[in-house]
């Protein structure tokens, strides 16, 4: 299992959290994903032989946020 870190703009609420949470999850092999409002960041664990960097990225692209490098 590797570990993600992602710097997400655009969140305000915790409507917002919810929908990168869920976007994350559904991303394969994806575990113990936390989105936090505060810091405006995602942290989770995945499997490096079924998800990549790539997929993360879409996923909170196609909800409508961007990920700050």
């Amino acid at each position: 299992m590797e570990k993600g870190n992602l710097k997400i703009e655009g969140l305000e609420n915790e409507e917002d959290v919810h929908k990168v949470l869920q976007a994350l999850e559904s991303v394969w092999g994806v575990r113990d994903v936390q989105v936090s409002l505060a810091n405006k960041t995602a942290t989770f664990a995945y499997d490096e032989k079924a998800a990549s960097h790539v997929d993360f990225l879409q996923a909170v692209k196609d909800t409508g946020y961007n990920v700050v490098n």
